[in-house]
């Protein structure tokens, strides 16, 4: 899927990726452990941090200025995945194979 998409690729070193969000390196590692993102990782075990990881980091700095916990934020976080997913589904709905051809009227 990287190669489709450019901004999943994990480039930023986690230093490199907290100074970019305004967090410490600590709260990047603990959302990571709680299950809020997940960092892509070289061979040797490195975080490499994408574009879309830094979204995702900049939407968990604003549900935490709301209030929400991490649980919360979680939560939060699945509801959106899933409803992003099905809005693609139903603008793109598959080819029903009983549905008759719109060429022939």
């Amino acid at each position: 899927m990287e190669a489709q998409n450019p901004r999943a690729r994990g480039v930023y070193a986690i230093s490199v990726a907290a100074e970019l969000v305004g967090m410490g390196q600590q709260n990047l590692r603990l959302y990571e452990r709680k299950g809020l993102l997940e960092p892509g990782r070289t061979k040797g075990g490195t975080r490499r941090y994408s574009d879309n990881d830094l979204v995702t980091l900049h939407r968990i700095a604003e549900l935490l200025e709301l209030g929400l916990n991490l649980s919360g934020i979680r939560l939060v976080l699945a509801l959106e995945t899933e409803n992003r997913d099905l809005r693609t589904e139903l603008a793109h709905p598959p080819a029903r194979p009983d549905a008759p051809d719109p060429g022939r009227a």
